[in-house]
C-alpha cells in the first residue's frame, strides 16, 4: 500500500481512498475502504461479480461520491475536488456503461470527437478546432479503425466499439487509462488484438488501472494485483504472488489452477 500522506513512489496517488464508505442505490457497498493506486503504476483490481469492482469505477470517475464522514477521504490525484471536465484530461475511462450507453447513430468519428465534450456523440452547438479533427484521424489511424469513421456505433461488433470508445478516452492524452473489463465478450482475435493495443500504450508510457474478473486479459506490464471481495481489499501485493492458485481459489470461493504463459496468465478448473 501507498502511504498515507497520498504520495506513491511516483507522486501523488490516482486515486486515495481512506476509510471510504459508499452506497449504490440503497445498498451499502463499501464500508471502511482503504486503497490508493500509486501514479505510473499499472494495476489490476480483480474480484468476483457483486465484489464491489463497479462502484469503485464509479467513484473514480466521480458518478457517485462517498458517505461524508470526518475520518474518511476520497482523492482523485490527490484532490478531492475536481471539475469532470478536467479530470477526463488527466484520466480516460471506458466502462461497460458507456458501451451500452452510447447512442447507436453516432458515426465512429464522433465517437472519438465526443471525449472532448464528455459526451454521448456531437452536437451542433459543439465547436472542433482543425488540430482536433486531426488529431481524431490520427487516432483512427492508430487504432488501426480508420475504416469505422463513417460507420453507426450500432452497426459495429463489440470488439469495434471498445477500440472506439478507447480512443475517445485518449482525445486528452490521459496520464491513465481505467479499464472496465476491456475484454468481454469478445472473440480470441478481437481480444488479442485489444490486449495486444493496450500493451502498446503501456509501453508508451501511459499507465492502465484495469478493473476485472477476466484473468486471461491481465498484461504482463500490469505489475501489481489487488483482490476485492464483499467491498473489502482482501489482498494487494505483486502480480507473482496474489496470481496462484490457493490466492484465487480463495477470492473466487472455489478450485482455480493457475496457468501461466508467455507472461499471460489463465484460470482453469482446479
Amino acid at each position: 500500500m501507498a502511504k498515507a500522506d497520498g504520495n506513491g513512489a511516483n507522486g501523488p496517488c490516482v486515486l486515495e481512498c481512506r476509510n471510504v464508505s459508499a452506497y449504490r442505490g440503497g445498498t451499502l457497498v463499501f464500508d471502511g475502504i482503504d486503497l490508493c493506486i500509486e501514479t505510473g503504476r499499472n494495476t489490476a483490481i480483480i474480484g468476483p461479480n457483486g465484489s464491489g469492482k463497479t462502484t469503485l469505477l464509479k467513484l473514480l470517475s466521480r458518478e457517485i461520491y462517498p458517505v461524508h464522514h470526518p475520518d474518511s477521504r476520497l482523492l482523485v490525484y490527490g484532490r478531492e475536488l475536481w471539475n469532470v471536465e478536467e479530470l477526463r484530461s488527466r484520466l480516460g475511462i471506458v466502462s461497460n456503461d458507456l458501451q451500452q450507453e452510447y447512442g447507436r447513430y453516432a458515426k465512429g468519428r464522433e465517437v472519438i470527437l465526443s471525449g472532448y465534450y464528455s459526451s454521448i456523440g456531437t452536437h451542433t452547438h459543439q465547436q472542433f478546432s482543425a488540430a482536433e479533427l486531426s488529431h481524431a484521424e490520427v487516432l483512427l489511424q492508430r487504432l488501426g479503425i480508420e475504416h469505422l469513421a463513417d460507420r453507426p456505433f450500432g452497426r459495429m461488433s463489440t470488439g469495434q466499439q471498445r477500440r472506439l470508445l478507447l480512443g475517445r478516452a485518449l482525445v486528452h492524452d490521459p496520464e491513465a487509462l481505467l479499464l472496465d473489463e476491456p475484454t468481454g465478450g469478445l472473440d480470441l482475435s478481437a481480444t488479442f488484438r485489444y490486449i495486444e493495443t493496450v500493451r502498446e500504450l503501456m509501453r508508451s508510457g501511459k499507465q492502465v488501472i484495469l478493473v476485472t474478473h477476466h484473468l486471461h486479459e491481465i498484461p504482463p506490464e500490469i505489475t501489481r494485483i489487488v483482490f476485492i471481495r464483499d467491498g473489502r481489499v482482501v489482498a494487494d501485493g505483486a502480480k507473482e504472488q496474489l496470481l496462484t492458485s490457493e490466492r484465487v481459489s480463495g477470492l473466487f470461493g472455489c478450485p482455480v489452477k493457475m496457468v501461466r504463459a508467455n507472461g499471460f496468465y489463465q484460470a482453469v478448473p482446479g
